[in-house]
């Protein structure tokens, strides 16, 4: 996840948005990213989270 943020940065991406399972909302969160929203595809829940790169 570092090199992917290093390179966003580098090329001027000011957030990163994932789109997370439940399971790995826990591990999105302790890199930083912020709960968005819930969005379902069928009957499974996908949370999208979002984490500020640039000011």
């Amino acid at each position: 996840m570092a090199a992917i943020e290093r390179r966003a940065k580098a090329n001027g991406i000011a957030k990163l948005t994932v789109s997370s399972s439940v399971t790995a909302q826990g591990f999105y969160a302790r890199l930083g990213f912020t709960v968005q929203r819930d969005s379902y595809y069928g009957e499974e829940r996908t949370i999208v989270m979002e984490r500020a790169l640039l000011p």
